[in-house]
């Protein structure tokens, strides 16, 4: 997806709720923002999602990630967040919370 910084409402706070790698174990093509921080292939600024800047342990990061594995965390996070939040857990179309519509907006964005 080119261009994929994502600036829409909600869908940046919800980059935040994506859990990061333990940024001791990345390569250092992957903490410097050259690599998917997840499946470690090579990011262009064609193909790279921003996933918003970290500070890890008094060193601010800036890590980067593919679309696909943007997508597949995004879904991962929604059905965790599902369990937990009652109008997302519900069957009523057009009812969930903020971060659930976020992490849905993310999923399907990012995923394709």
């Amino acid at each position: 997806m080119p261009g994929s910084t994502v600036g829409e409402p909600n869908t940046s706070s919800a980059l935040a709720l994506l859990p990061l790698p333990d940024f001791n174990a990345l390569t250092q093509q992957q903490a410097e923002g050259h690599a998917c921080v997840w499946d470690g292939i090579p990011l262009t600024t064609e193909n790279a999602v921003d996933l918003g800047a970290r500070t890890v342990d008094g060193v601010q990061r800036f890590p980067r990630a593919c679309p696909r594995c943007v997508g597949e965390r995004a879904r991962a996070a929604l059905f965790e967040h599902c369990f937990e939040c009652d109008p997302c857990s519900q069957t009523v179309p057009g009812h969930a919370c903020d971060t659930g519509t976020a992490l849905m907006r993310l999923s399907i964005r990012q995923g394709r």
